[in-house]
């Protein structure tokens, strides 16, 4: 049709309005009333107040990173103090008995100084050899456990070496101090702590005991002691899943933490 004919658009005025709220210009002036009625300055005040929280945050953090510092350093000079003690006390022992026994109990405190020691040593670094570091806890625990008698306790340790995370390698120091303790405790024989590869999670770390096997119907969940729960909070910490069945040649227990 000729462009000019009118029955092209037989309702001229129907089309007008329907473009008309689509206009630049119409538009333009709705934001402009808009951004004249949003109250800046009361978003400018929230940035700020928000801005002054993060910093309190931070403060708040660097003041409990410095009061955790200083409360590992007060524990690690108490348990050297109660060392000293003991010695002391040994030395100066009646008969050989009880020097024998202080010097037994000294040696023991002395232990546990220095894995807790080497369970924050590596605090403020990037990455750990994770074989390394859990054979040497795996050494000071079997000489923690050593209490002289025959046969000595064998907590040994299988597998590669690989690097992990400071904060994840110091959870997982934990978690098998944990497990070695509820070994000790339930099992008897010897102890394997493993690691392996696993096809989903990336790795799987283990620890073994002989001895009886873990009863029907046995929840970790459900246990009152302090350990298991000590356990599992820090696996959910590193992202990781909790684990457990019988152990090689279906004996003893065996606790699992899959993490990558």
């Amino acid at each position: 049709m000729p462009a000019g004919d009118s029955s092209a658009y037989p309702f001229p005025g129907l089309r007008l309005a329907f473009r008309r709220p689509w206009s630049p210009v119409i538009i333009g002036k709705v934001c402009a009333q808009r951004l004249e009625g949003c109250p800046v300055d009361e978003l400018r005040a929230a940035l700020e107040r928000e801005a002054i929280l993060l910093r309190e945050k931070d403060i708040l953090l660097q003041e409990q990173e410095v009061l955790r510092t200083e409360s590992e350093h007060r524990l690690l000079n108490g348990l050297q103090m109660v060392v000293s003690l003991l010695s002391l006390q040994g030395w100066r022992a009646a008969t050989p008995e009880v020097a024998a026994q202080l010097s037994a109990a000294a040696n023991r405190v002395a232990m546990i100084e220095r894995m807790h020691r080497r369970l924050h040593f590596h605090d403020g670094t990037k990455t750990v050899r994770l074989k390394t570091y859990l054979q040497e806890l795996c050494q000071d625990y079997a000489g923690l456990a050593d209490t002289g008698e025959a046969p000595r306790l064998e907590i040994l340790f299988e597998g590669g070496e690989i690097e992990v995370p400071s904060r994840t390698a110091i959870s997982l120091g934990f978690i098998v101090c944990e497990l070695i303790t509820n070994a000790i405790k339930h099992g008897k024989g010897r102890v394997i702590v493993g690691l392996d590869t696993d096809p989903e999670k990336g790795y799987a770390l283990s620890v073994c005991n002989d001895g009886p096997a873990l009863p029907d119907g046995f929840d970790p969940a459900g246990c009152k002691g302090l350990g298991m729960k000590v356990v599992r909070s820090l696996t959910r910490k590193i992202g990781g899943e909790f684990g457990f069945g019988r152990g090689t040649g279906n004996q003893g227990a065996r606790f699992v933490v899959l993490f990558s």
